[in-house]
């Protein structure tokens, strides 16, 4: 899989079979559904669970709460768009 189809699977209604947990968390928030995205993965303890979850919280608006995460993550809170982060996690986990 890559980004291109990747993105593309966003039109879909299920997420694409065997895909790790951490894309599974991106894909519901590229669909919209911050809030199974966050379920997946707020129990999942280590670093690529915690960049998700520090921009869940960064698009969420919960800014020390994102400073959190981004800190567990061994990272520091972007300044690039949202968009752009989403990319740059899915990138680096395909």
């Amino acid at each position: 899989m890559d980004m291109n189809s990747f993105k593309k699977s966003l039109s879909e209604n299920i997420s694409p079979q065997n895909i790790s947990v951490y894309l599974k968390a991106l894909w519901y928030e590229g669909k919209g559904d911050w809030h199974k995205a966050h379920q997946i993965i707020q129990d999942i303890n280590d670093s690529n669970a915690s960049w998700i979850h520090a921009f869940l919280h960064r698009k969420e608006g919960d800014i020390g709460n994102a400073d959190y995460w981004y800190r567990r993550a061994g990272k520091k809170r972007p300044t690039i768009s949202l968009e752009k982060e989403w990319e740059e996690i899915v990138e680096s986990l395909i």
